[in-house]
């Protein structure tokens, strides 16, 4: 079998305060195949973009990864010297952050930042640079990019700065992009053309996507696969369709249920009661069991992540398997 692009095995990234040892990324594996995205879905505070950050090495202090592997092309990346990783990161591998201005420098024009981020890593003469930087802004939906061009981050809105960040990530048509939320600021109709582009790059290329999202309705149009995480751990992954139509995890089931249109109309909106555990102070065995419906004796102990079926893998001594469960 061809080797994945992306393969992490118990992924550990902790953080050190002085309040104790934030757990925040506890024990965490996937892999994700060359053009395929991965959604990766929980409520805030679920580890998903620390996550995504230890893939890229950019942990800063006190937090550092502390056990697992990371394998991009079978190349253990947390073990690879900043130099290296300096190398892969804008190239090989990008990152589109949920706030465009974590991309992009106030003080310089679109254009050097983008023909830059080219010449970083492509010798390429500098209006060759620039044709490509404006082919792909073009391709994010911005209008009259010559003259964008030439405007300074603070004359876009959010969206359009999004959108200049989103360019730059494409650039180099990488192997791997970690996305986190870039698309929570946008209009709908604009989502809906990233996503669609974002699509057509991982067919055309080759290119793989984690998709860090809490918008099920974004996850179930774009991943191929689905991974939901809470309180630092996986605890159900599997294909997408499989996942959202049939869950097995309660905490799954509840994040579907407390989608809006999946609600009668005149009936209450149904929630996941209580909050997500502080990180800081996790109980031992399962995290969920103080807002599970369904806890036993047997969740005082921490479950091991076990496939049920091919393909599908859950964290749960009572996995919601019987289609009347699902319905009650």
């Amino acid at each position: 079998m061809a080797t994945p692009t992306l393969e992490v095995r118990n992924l550990r990234t902790h953080f050190f305060t002085r309040a104790g040892v934030v757990k925040a990324v506890d024990d965490v594996s996937f892999s994700i195949e060359r053009g395929k995205v991965l959604g990766l879905v929980g409520e805030s505070g679920s580890g998903k973009t620390v996550t995504g950050f230890s893939v890229l090495g950019l942990v800063d202090p006190p937090g550092r990864i502390v056990g697992g592997s990371i394998l991009f092309q079978g190349r253990d990346l947390a073990k690879m010297s900043e130099a290296e990783m300096r190398d892969l990161r804008g190239n090989r591998i990008a990152m589109i952050f949920q706030d465009p201005m974590m991309t992009l420098n106030p003080v310089l024009r679109v254009d050097t930042q983008m023909i830059e981020t080219v010449l970083a890593h492509k010798k390429v003469s500098r209006e060759e640079a620039r044709q490509r930087a404006r082919d792909t802004l073009g391709m994010v939906g911005i209008p009259s990019p010559d003259e964008r061009l030439k405007s300074y981050p603070h004359q876009f809105s959010g969206g359009m700065r999004q959108r200049v960040a989103i360019a730059i990530a494409l650039l180099h048509e990488p192997d791997l992009i970690v996305a986190d939320e870039p698309t929570t600021a946008l209009d709908v109709t604009i989502q809906g053309q990233i996503l669609a582009e974002v699509q057509k790059l991982a067919s055309t290329t080759g290119t793989a996507l984690i998709w860090i999202t809490h918008d099920l309705s974004v996850v179930a149009g774009l991943a191929d696969d689905i991974a939901v995480m809470y309180a630092g751990r996986i605890v159900e992954q599997g294909a997408v369709s499989e996942v959202l139509d049939a869950p097995l995890h309660p905490y799954t089931y509840g994040l579907i249920g407390s989608v809006p249109s999946r609600n009668k109309r005149g009936e209450p909106l149904r929630q996941i009661p209580g909050m997500t555990p502080s990180l800081l102070n996790i109980q031992p065995g399962c995290a969920f069991r103080t807002r599970c419906p369904r806890p036993t004796q047997a969740c005082l102990v921490e479950p091991e992540i076990r496939e049920l079926a091919p393909g599908r893998d859950v964290r749960c001594f009572h996995p919601m398997s019987e289609p009347a469960e699902r319905a009650a």
